[in-house]
């Protein structure tokens, strides 16, 4: 099958990577590029069907269940077991959430690393069109399946000029910070130049400390974010440059973040988000200029991968690298997709990446999850959860 990738100038690559990758002389994920003869996308769980899911979430609390985020504001929890009959509603907040006719609704969901315990987690959402916010939950004292929809304290809002953009992907990374992915307000090539502002929480990755409270807010910014002592920006933001950073994930192994980036009218990013980085958006989209008058590159962060537009792939999902053990031909390999075409492809997360097309599939591709025992699954819009199983 064809691969349907504009390649990266090799120089670039190499700086890239030098810069971005925790690739290291103890690493042992492969670099040669699986045979998709040998794997099929299959429904994971034939008797569930959700509304529009667009993020699948496990908490590490040793029950092995699966948390599936349906757009219109409802989360559904259920066993992990393919034949499970049945879902039941965990947080049903549908009366909160705006309109769902765009981009906004119930976007994000992520469990605090000490959920076990305090039974804590986050979502993000849209109470109205040109607001985002952050709110904590806590599950219910009686029932592990159902949360305390009184609990919500409000974190964070962000404000939204627009309906598209909105990004939402919740994730707790290693070292206990909640990093939260926020698009660039949405319109069309960013007419508010949002995404290079600093001065705002849009167009960029933010990371709080929510086990903290300072200044008046539900949440602490960290001490060492990169920007805490710039007084014209926002001691939020962790990194910034981006369009729509459409799903986010830590690689669990190596601790570095990956993020899909929307594209505008011609390329679609991946990107290894690191701390204080420019990604771009909008003098550049991904490897070429966007603002024709205005393409100083300079110290901007280029991504590790991007594909065109040219055959209809026009959206990417981003999604995680594999650490499961159940399809070995995956392991250590960056799986994402697009929505609009419903293609997915295996990127190799060595020095020099090698992108394979593993499926062309009629699936709008919203999002990808894992398990506790990070196996990976795919959130599609025709209302079912998928995986990959070897042939």
């Amino acid at each position: 099958m064809k691969t349907l990738v504009k390649k990266l100038n090799p120089f670039f690559l190499a700086l890239i990577f030098s810069c971005n990758s925790s690739d290291d002389p103890g690493r042992t994920d492969p670099v040669d590029p699986p045979d998709p003869s040998g794997l099929s996308v299959v429904n994971a769980f034939p008797e569930l069907r959700f509304s529009r899911p667009l993020d699948l979430q496990s908490p590490a609390d040793g029950t092995d269940r699966i948390f599936v985020v349906e757009q219109r504001g409802v989360i559904q929890v259920f066993p992990n077991v393919a034949n499970t009959p049945s879902s039941t509603v965990f947080l049903d907040i549908e009366d909160a959430v705006s309109d769902t006719a765009d981009e906004q609704g119930l976007l994000g969901l992520a469990f605090h690393p000490d959920y076990a315990t305090n039974g804590y987690f986050f979502v993000c959402y849209n109470p109205s069109e040109r607001l985002s916010v952050i709110s904590r939950f806590r599950v219910s004292d009686t029932d592990p399946d159902q949360a305390d929809v009184s609990s919500e304290t409000l974190i964070l809002e962000i404000p939204q000029p627009f309906t598209n953009h909105n990004g939402g992907q919740l994730a707790f990374g290693p070292d206990g910070y909640l990093y939260i992915a926020s698009g660039d307000g949405g319109s069309g090539g960013d007419p508010q130049g949002n995404a290079q502002n600093r001065g705002n929480l849009l167009g960029g990755i933010l990371r709080i400390d929510v086990d903290r409270t300072e200044n008046g807010n539900n949440y602490a910014i960290p001490a060492d974010n990169p920007f805490v002592n710039d007084s014209g920006s926002r001691g939020e933001l962790f990194a910034y440059g981006l369009r729509n950073p459409w799903r986010m994930s830590f690689d669990t192994q190596t601790g570095s973040l990956w993020s899909g980036d929307v594209g505008q009218d011609r390329l679609e990013e991946i990107n290894i988000i690191e701390k204080g980085n420019n990604y771009g958006w909008n003098t550049m989209e991904g490897t070429e200029c966007f603002l024709a008058n205005s393409c100083d590159t300079n110290g901007l962060t280029l991504p590790v991968h991007e594909y065109n537009q040219d055959q209809g792939d026009v959206s990417v999902t981003g999604g995680y690298v594999y650490r499961g053990s159940l399809v070995p031909e995956l392991q250590g390999r960056y799986i994402y997709g697009d929505f609009a075409s419903g293609r997915i492809w295996a990127l190799t997360t060595n020095t020099n990446p090698t992108n394979t097309l593993l499926e062309d599939t009629n699936l709008g591709i919203a999002s990808f999850g894992t398990d506790s025992a990070n196996e990976l699954y795919i959130c599609s819009f025709d209302g079912a959860i998928y995986k990959f199983e070897q042939n």
